[in-house]
């Protein structure tokens, strides 16, 4: 009983390493952020809408920073309102060390919420690396023809 205990301990810490040992490539990592950021804004959390994002983050060349899109989603939630976003596929590109992701989202929402506002949208984002973590600092974006 003793050995196969130990077994089991070892198998478990080898696979424990073996996860640690795991690294996520950089397009799935950008991927992952924005559709954490998707699943953020629809749940109404400020926080995890804006985590992938840097702290000098610049949306549509100034109309939008980190801080202005994370209240901007808390409003939405304090108010009872609910956002829904559903996003197109994502396609990353490398540019130098930086990835630049497109993709269309829809916005929809419950009655008087985003009513100027609601529809597709074509998205280009910026991505650098700080560590081994990527941050979106860039976003454009314009509404689908």
């Amino acid at each position: 009983m003793q050995r196969r205990t130990m077994w089991v301990t070892l198998l478990l810490i080898a696979l424990a390493v073996l996860g640690g040992c795991h690294r996520t490539p950089d397009d799935e990592q950008v991927r992952k952020a924005i559709s954490a950021a998707a699943a953020g804004a629809e749940a109404g959390s400020g926080g995890d809408t804006v985590a992938g994002m840097s702290e000098d983050f610049d949306g549509n060349s100034g109309q939008l920073n980190k801080r202005d899109l994370a209240n901007l989603v808390r409003v939405f939630a304090l108010r009872g309102q609910k956002v829904h976003v559903l996003l197109g596929p994502v396609s990353v590109e490398t540019r130098g060390e930086r990835k630049v992701a497109t993709f269309t989202v829809t916005l929809a929402a419950g009655a008087g919420v985003l009513p100027d506002n609601a529809g597709a949208y074509e998205v280009e984002t910026g991505w650098r690396k700080d560590g081994s973590v990527w941050h979106c600092f860039t976003a454009s974006w314009k509404r689908a023809l």
